[in-house]
């Protein structure tokens, strides 16, 4: 699995399976971004083998899917679902 990180602060590890096609995974990427949260980003594009292990995760295939610390997971959330796992698990 090909694995791309985006940031160099290890407070935290938060995966989200996306690709460049899609608008709301672009959305969360660039959130993450402003937010200086620090996540892996495994590209569906790059390595289309991931999609099944978002899909192992979530059940669904549906993107983005963005996986917290505490391993639970989110599936096309909003910037508001985000903003608020983030708050709960003290990464912002």
């Amino acid at each position: 699995m090909r694995m791309e990180r985006m940031t160099s602060d290890a407070s935290s590890s938060i995966t989200m399976f996306g690709a460049d096609w899609c608008r709301d995974c672009i959305r969360t990427k660039k959130q993450l971004d402003q937010l200086g949260v620090e996540y892996t980003y495994v590209d569906l594009v790059a390595d289309p083998s991931a999609a099944d292990v978002a899909r192992d995760i979530s059940g669904r295939t549906n993107i983005p899917v963005v996986v917290y610390p505490d391993s639970t997971h989110h599936v096309e959330p909003s910037n508001a679902d985000v903003e608020e796992k983030l708050k709960e698990l003290s990464l912002i």
